[in-house]
């Protein structure tokens, strides 16, 4: 798993690391972010979003993504393994709650610039904390961002409209059977750049072994 994980943080773009989120979670949510968000990043992820829910007890959901945009079950292992000391000793829960690391999934939250970028032509649902024309909520296709907003092809009112990223509450993609494959899409592709990856590592160990011989 360490290899892995090492290959990783090699091969992720500067801008994975550095593009900041900027649709946020207040209260409890944002003292969790706050520490997970650099555990995740040293695991080679970054954070997607926190949720605190008292559904059945407390539960503590961390999302996560690979540089793919995916996360595999041995990930949410390894962060959970990271992240539980971490939390432990911070104590930024008040009670008891359960840890829950999961995949953004298809329909995924949209937090940062490159997310409405990269799924533009998509459905999407956008929920506002200022109403717009006396509107909080918005359905329709994404269109890109332009300076401060998300442009938004919106079914009611219709029409193109735009949207401040600073009065964005939550904003997430909708199922839709052209997102469904462009998402098997990309879990190929990041598939296979994981196994070159791998196999590259594997060649490198073995010349090595070579010349020490």
């Amino acid at each position: 798993m360490q290899k892995n994980e090492r290959i990783r943080m090699d091969d992720r773009p500067t801008a994975f690391a550095d593009e900041p989120r900027l649709i946020i979670e207040p209260g409890r949510a944002a003292r969790v972010a706050a520490l997970a968000e650099p555990v995740l990043l040293q695991l080679g992820y970054r954070l997607v979003r926190v949720r605190v829910s008292g559904a059945e007890g407390c539960t503590v959901q961390i999302m996560a993504e690979r540089p793919d945009g995916g996360l595999a079950i041995e990930d949410c292992e390894a962060a959970s393994r990271a992240l539980s000391p971490v939390l432990d000793l911070a104590d930024p829960i008040e009670s008891a709650y359960r840890l829950e690391i999961s995949s953004p999934g298809i329909d995924r939250p949209l937090v940062r610039r490159s997310d409405f970028e990269r799924y533009a032509g998509h459905a999407a649902k956008i929920e506002m904390t200022v109403s717009l024309d006396g509107r909080k909520r918005f359905h329709g296709a994404l269109v890109g961002t332009e300076g401060e907003c998300v442009r938004f092809c919106a079914e009611e009112p219709v029409g193109e409209i735009s949207l401040p990223i600073n009065d964005i509450a939550e904003a997430r993609l909708v199922l839709t059977d052209e997102l469904i494959s462009q998402s098997l899409r990309r879990s190929k592709h990041g598939q296979r750049q994981i196994q070159q990856a791998n196999a590259a590592s594997v060649q490198d160990r073995r010349a090595n072994q070579g010349k020490g011989d």
